[in-house]
């Protein structure tokens, strides 16, 4: 079986964001593993997907005298048709403010 992936063959991009840069709305460890979930859905799943390229975002915050830094990734996965049906723990795909 042929395993060849080239971006000319991308018909459909899916973003899928780890993480929150966002400090009103802070992620927990429980969102955080859903995120992955979905993520391991569209690389593992039918039609399998390839990550085509990845942002990671750095927010720096001063709460008093502390400084908290928070990161999110962004994962640009590629396919080559669109999904039939987008996985049902999408309502966890980060940021959407």
């Amino acid at each position: 079986m042929k395993n060849d992936f080239a971006l000319s063959d991308v018909r459909y991009v899916r973003k899928i964001t780890v993480g929150s840069t966002n400090p009103n709305v802070q992620t927990s460890e429980q969102e955080k593993e859903q995120q992955l979930v979905v993520l391991n859905e569209f690389l593992n799943g039918y039609p399998k997907g390839r990550i085509i390229g990845k942002d990671v975002n750095f927010g720096v915050f001063a709460v008093g005298e502390h400084q908290v830094v928070m990161q999110s990734t962004m994962y640009h996965i590629g396919f080559m048709r669109p999904l039939i049906d987008e996985p049902a723990s999408e309502v966890f795909d980060g940021d959407q403010a």
